[in-house]
């Protein structure tokens, strides 16, 4: 390896998409990284990426990519299904692995993809950045400290806009298909109840209800009508192993003011992680987050959050942190960023909630692997 790790983006669209967003931008931004190739699936595609975004190398095969010698770390940002392939092409070729979340589309296959990453030696991240939001993190080491006290309990509220007027992007339609796994329950109910048990600390028992309360939207390109399958109201009531009960409502289609927050209520005190407008309806792990602490029977909501260095757009700057995280993993040989083995954990969580939402019964949750920090 050389002195930087070296970055192969698949789905490294130039036109538009998380990658152009957010991963190439952060990488950017970061002197341990270097970006050597780029993947999509169409070769004028892919060399316009290559020429757009400065790498070296212009792949249309996932293959390709993985086994390039001067790729050391394959980030996947493409569509959810297509995941699985994907992480098997760079698992096979021994490289690093950044996948975004939801890992995969099925807990099945999140299950196989840990299995090959807890045997082997590689470093093997999943996407959930909002762990490394300022806020987040700020309010965790204010947890950690006691500044709450015992917690007690905590409320979660997150909505976002998506199909709000009825029209859902061309790009996004497939979300609204449960077999796809990239709907509202994955995506804004993973990240959020991702950093929630960051937070408090695992679920360990939940009732949960799941909806559809618009069945039917139009691609907002060519008003072609498209079907939802796919919820998007989640209702969850659940207790920690610390005790502290839990009632959350995640949800999209949020015509006004789509926002999350997450108030954390203890013996001695509250905490709030809200995100601050207008950058709420996008979900957890791409607002901007402020952190809010009272204290006493008596007292005032006050501003604890610490302000990040840099003017960065918070998606980049969310993903970045998490890059910079892993770049010290390895240099230290340390493993805190979030792995293969949290996103099963994740995906397990997610099976236990359409569970009960399916059976109308209470639940326990599987517990964590051991080894997840």
């Amino acid at each position: 390896m050389s002195n930087k790790i070296r970055v192969g983006v698949l789905g490294a669209s130039p036109e538009r998409g998380w990658a152009a967003r957010a991963h190439i931008p952060a990488l950017r931004t970061l002197p341990e990284f270097e970006l050597t190739a780029v993947g999509t699936s169409r070769r004028d595609s892919a060399e316009r990426a290559a020429r757009v975004f400065g790498a070296a190398h212009a792949c249309t095969d996932a293959r390709e990519l993985a086994e390039h010698p001067e790729v050391d770390l394959v980030v996947i940002t493409v569509k959810v299904p297509a995941h699985t392939e994907l992480i098997a092409a760079a698992q096979a070729a021994g490289k690093h692995v950044y996948c975004e979340w939801p890992l995969t589309r099925t807990t099945a296959e999140a299950a196989a993809a840990a299995a090959l990453a807890a045997d082997s030696d590689r470093r093997h991240v999943v996407g959930l950045q909002a762990r490394l939001s300022p806020a987040v993190r700020r309010a965790r080491a204010l947890l950690a400290e006691g500044y709450v006290g015992q917690v007690v309990s905590a409320t979660v509220y997150a909505a976002r806009g998506k199909g709000a007027d009825g029209r859902i992007p061309q790009w996004a339609a497939y979300t609204l298909d449960a077999d796809n796994g990239a709907g509202l329950l994955e995506v804004a109910g993973g990240h959020t109840l991702d950093a929630l048990e960051y937070l408090i600390g695992d679920l360990t028992a939940l009732t949960a209800d799941l909806a559809v309360r618009h069945p039917r939207l139009v691609v907002a390109e060519s008003g072609e009508p498209v079907a939802a399958t796919s919820p998007d109201h989640l209702l969850l009531h659940g207790v920690t192993a610390g005790g502290a009960v839990v009632s959350a409502h995640i949800h999209d289609g949020k015509l006004t003011d789509g926002r999350t927050r997450i108030e954390i209520s203890g013996t001695e005190g509250d905490l709030v992680v809200v995100s601050a407008p207008p950058s709420g309806p996008g979900g957890i792990q791409m607002s901007d987050l402020r952190v809010l602490g009272s204290r006493g029977p008596d007292s005032t909501w006050q501003d604890l959050t610490e302000s990040p260095t840099g003017a960065l757009p918070v998606e980049v700057r969310n993903v970045a942190a998490l890059y910079a995280r892993l770049a010290t993993d390895l240099r230290t040989g340390e493993r805190t960023v979030p792995d293969f083995a949290a996103a099963l954990h994740l995906h397990r969580l997610l099976d236990t909630i359409r569970h009960c939402a399916a059976t109308g019964t209470r639940t326990e949750t599987q517990p964590r692997c051991p080894e997840v920090s």
